[in-house]
């Protein structure tokens, strides 16, 4: 057991024992790979759902524009400058719904805890990941920033950003080569050094030490918050390759329950709708795997009124989805008959070729999952098969015998492809992330060995105060007594770190 010293307070921090395996990510690159290429008609509409749209935007690409903001900056890469006022109006709506994260800047920005941080960040860039950026810069960090997904982007919030002098690059609807020429950009610059990693999936973190391994000298540590990103660093660790701490934020009680769970369980129907105007009503859908995000989706599409299966490989998990009144089956005993299949496990190859053949007319298919290798989309790129753009991350996939299916964002990530999360959990996960890079920034040398490191439940609980007074929500203080008799610090932690 190590203790640790946050400046906000003080906290816990143990190993976590759990060592799980990945999946390995093809490193290979090219403009047209079909591990993250986008069908030529995905490049019609750059702007995100809820996101304001320049109807003058001409299709050069963005790496192909010479671009300063107001103060004659050129270090970023994005579809368009001239959205910054857009954006920032974004970013305030954001703020008022990021409580936690904006009473954090709030305390901290005196003493300015990551004064001489160079953090590179890989995540979603919407207006609360803004949020985020602005206030890691507010405590004294310099920060470079890509994009972790080539649809979530959204172009106004990237513009406001470059306008307010953070580098940059990003814009949705990126290609295979466009993704990693954005990471590179951030990475490989000239009199800049990143000292620490902020990542979403694993991909900056695969791409430093596949391109830049020397770079691991001087960075202090690496913040993960996506189960994908997680299973490479356990991999990495029990390999014996990590050659840096590392955060798993994924797994904090607060990112898990919160962000996995009730982001999922708002968003799945609103990115639905908004790309299929389906009616959930008496709808079969399939949701496989049962984890939190899993169990999101069934909750709300259980109360929409639609007949819910569920597929799961772990025995509890498929057994908690039983006890909550979902049917538990194989996918291949109701791909015919289901309406609508949802995968939500982080795995590989779960919608495979042999699936979406027989699936019905008029399916509709999506991922809930972080990556994009859930549903086989590679298979569907033959030459018997048609593919039709319905609108902006909508295709149709047209059979020879006239059956088609509706893919969504082409496989990759539904909610924040095809619509927008909740601002609110998202501030717990935000401020997690801060106070990680905080923690991890400011240990001394030989707090933490190479290896991969749970959040601490006093960390949980004090994120979930600084959110509790928006709903002027009171907390009970246990007595003396009561505090005794349970064994506890009247100021808590009040679980213990096993508690999941």
């Amino acid at each position: 057991m190590i203790l640790i010293s946050v400046p906000l307070c003080t906290m816990q921090i143990q190993f976590a024992d759990q060592k799980q395996e990945f999946s390995k990510r093809p490193s290979k690159i090219g403009r047209r790979s079909l591990s993250r290429s986008i069908s030529q008609s995905s490049t019609d509409s750059y702007s995100s759902a809820a996101s304001y749209t320049d109807s003058s935007d001409d299709e050069t690409s963005p790496r192909d524009k010479q671009q300063k903001n107001s103060k004659g900056n050129g270090d970023f890469c994005i579809k368009n400058i001239k959205q910054a006022d857009f954006g920032r109006r974004e970013i305030e709506i954001a703020e008022q719904e990021m409580p936690a994260l904006m009473a954090l800047r709030k305390r901290a920005q005196g003493e300015k805890p990551l004064a001489g941080a160079k953090v590179v960040g890989c995540t979603h860039i919407t207006a609360q990941t803004a949020v985020l950026m602005e206030t890691l810069s507010a405590l004294g960090a310099q920060c470079r920033w890509a994009a972790c997904n080539i649809y979530s982007t959204q172009n106004e919030v990237a513009a406001a950003l470059a306008e307010g002098g953070f580098s940059v690059f990003a814009w949705k609807g990126e290609s295979e080569d466009d993704f990693w020429w954005c990471i590179d950009r951030c990475v490989n610059v000239e009199g800049w050094q990143p000292n620490m990693i902020l990542d979403d999936g694993g991909d900056l973190t695969h791409w430093i030490y596949k391109k830049y391994p020397n770079m691991f000298k001087k960075i202090k540590g690496i913040v993960e918050e996506s189960v994908t990103g997680v299973h490479r660093l356990y991999q990495l660790s029990k390999a014996g390759k990590l050659c840096v701490p590392a955060m798993n934020v994924n797994d904090s009680v607060t990112k898990q329950k919160f962000d996995n769970l009730y982001c999922c369980r708002e968003s799945i129907l609103d990115g639905l709708k908004r790309t299929t105007d389906v009616m959930f009503g008496g709808k079969q859908v399939v949701v496989c795997g049962y984890g939190e995000v899993g169990k999101g989706c069934c909750a709300a599409l259980k109360a929409m009124g639609s007949i819910v299966y569920v597929t799961e490989i772990d025995p509890i998990c498929a057994l908690q989805a039983c006890m909550d009144g979902f049917r538990l089956v194989k996918l291949n005993e109701v791909i015919r008959q289901v309406d609508i299949v949802i995968t939500c496990t982080g795995n590989k190859n779960v919608v495979v070729r042999e699936y979406l053949d027989r699936m019905k007319n008029g399916c509709i298919v999506c991922n809930m999952g972080h990556s994009n290798t859930e549903i086989d989309v590679a298979s569907l790129r033959t030459p018997e098969l048609t593919w039709e753009r319905v609108r902006s991350q909508v295709d149709h996939v047209i059979w020879p015998d006239g059956k088609r299916i509706v893919l969504l964002a082409e496989g990759r990530l539904l909610n924040l492809s095809c619509s927008t999360v909740p601002t609110f959990v998202l501030s717990i996960t935000a401020t997690t992330q801060a106070l990680a890079l905080i923690e991890l920034y400011n240990a001394p040398e030989g707090r933490y060995k190479q290896d991969v490191y749970l959040l601490p439940k006093k960390m949980d609980e004090y994120v979930a105060s600084l959110h509790l007074p928006t709903f002027d929500a009171h907390l009970t203080e246990l007595s003396d007594e009561q505090a005794k008799y349970l064994g506890l610090n009247k100021n808590g932690p009040f679980k213990p770190n096993y508690y999941r």
